[in-house]
């Protein structure tokens, strides 16, 4: 509804109805969604998935935000900074860097009372009091289903194996890699021949999650001679555009198992180049059910003064093959 500048002695009356029109449209209570990265159909699902539960609320709106084109751990804090003092009912937050985001930011959220949920990737142990719950995927038992995958694939003896992760200081993608080594060894320290796996002397490699060096990285890593397992903890290459245009010059390795790559996460663009046969298997999660339980936990917590009962809700996560790439998962 427009409101209009009206010279009559209802003006006051008039912008009183204005006022509580917003009030009704825009929602008593905001919640933000803010992703490791803004621009990444990741988080943009997780944010829907907020947006569906506050279309159930007459009282609830989400909004969203992030570091724009990579993983910055100052940038996400310098957002949250920003919507605390925006003054936003309840935060929903893929953590970058814990201790930088607890410090720049976290720390003012709970003094003023603004209830956050992290997904995706939660706080490290030591800062869990500033968030109320994490939604997700149990992040080290994925890494320990990428790493047996990968065990599928083994071809040489000893069988080397290239990790690719995000930023160093991510937690959910330290777990990953934690998983994925304990899969093949039965401990989280570095590959260094038990089980006759060894990690690529280049590895892990990480990217920020910018699209252009992962591309980059990825096609450097399975053009070397010796056949090396690739495991990506994230998407971070298959979300690049290019990335079917590149690798296709790999097609028939791929096919044959001479090159193996394998990826977390299970979006369109991967999906397509799974299809294609550009990609040996994605393992995928839930994103928008993070953002629709997590948006839930926030509402009964600054509503009805409802905590969670749990300290994790894990969300459960699936398998994609070329065979099934069209039919193994579902994309808002």
């Amino acid at each position: 509804m427009h409101c209009f500048n009206l010279r009559s002695s209802a003006l006051v009356l008039i912008s009183a109805l204005c006022a509580m029109l917003s009030f009704v449209a825009y929602g008593q209570y905001t919640f933000a969604v803010v992703g490791k990265t803004k621009n990444d159909s990741f988080y943009e699902q997780s944010f829907k998935g907020c947006q569906d539960f506050a279309q159930r609320q007459a009282d609830l709106r989400c909004i969203y935000d992030g570091a724009y084109d990579y993983q910055d751990a100052r940038t996400q804090a310098l957002v949250v900074q920003d919507l605390v003092a925006q003054g936003v009912d309840g935060i929903l937050v893929s953590t970058t860097d814990s201790q930088h985001l607890v410090n720049r930011a976290l720390k003012k959220a709970q003094q003023q009372g603004i209830a956050v949920i992290t997904f995706d990737s939660d706080l490290a142990p030591q800062h869990q009091t500033y968030r109320l719950a994490y939604v997700g995927t149990n992040n080290f038992d994925f890494g320990v289903a990428l790493g047996e995958a990968a065990k599928q694939f083994k071809r040489e003896h000893p069988q080397t194996l290239c990790i690719q992760s995000g930023h160093h200081t991510t937690p959910n993608l330290n777990k990953r890699i934690d998983g994925v080594r304990y899969a093949l060894s039965g401990s989280t320290k570095r590959l260094n021949g038990e089980n006759d796996w060894l990690e690529h002397p280049r590895c892990p490699l990480f990217t920020a999650g910018r699209r252009d060096d992962a591309l980059k990285q990825l096609r450097t890593i399975i053009s070397y001679p010796q056949p090396t397992i690739f495991v990506a903890v994230a998407g971070f290459a298959q979300f690049n555009p290019d990335y079917q245009q590149v690798m296709t010059e790999f097609k028939q390795q791929l096919a044959k198992k001479q090159r193996v790559i394998i990826s977390a996460d299970t979006e369109t663009l991967q999906l397509q180049a799974l299809a294609s046969g550009l990609g040996t298997m994605n393992i995928g999660q839930n994103p928008y059910e993070m953002g629709r339980k997590g948006a839930q936990l926030l509402y009964d917590a600054v509503k009805h003064q409802h905590l969670p009962e749990q300290e994790q809700y894990y969300l459960p996560f699936h398998y994609c093959t070329p065979d099934n790439a069209q039919s193994c998962a579902k994309n808002h």
